[in-house]
């Protein structure tokens, strides 16, 4: 996938986050989110840290789908976005 796809994306994932959740949530939830300083507007940060962001708002919006609806994520999907969030992380750190 190309950078500005990834942003592409980035986008619709904050637009979805936002549309899912309450304010009040929003800010409780997105904390991990909201440490990267990165958002789809950055568009000087690299193809990897935008990935990385794609990925933590992925395991955001299902934490925030399992909260309203149990059965909405199975807990084995969440708990493997957890690790694709981990294994991200490791990569742009490594860079």
């Amino acid at each position: 996938m190309y950078k500005d796809e990834m942003i592409q994306l980035h986008q619709f994932l904050v637009y979805v986050l936002k549309f899912l959740a309450e304010d009040d949530q929003i800010r409780n939830d997105c904390s991990e989110y909201i440490t990267l300083k990165i958002s789809p507007h950055h568009i000087h940060k690299t193809k990897a840290e935008h990935k990385h962001a794609i990925f933590v708002l992925c395991k955001i919006i299902s934490q925030v789908m399992a909260e309203k609806d149990e059965n909405a994520i199975p807990e084995n999907v969440r708990n493997s976005l957890s690790d694709l969030v981990t294994r991200s992380e490791s990569e742009i750190n490594a860079d």
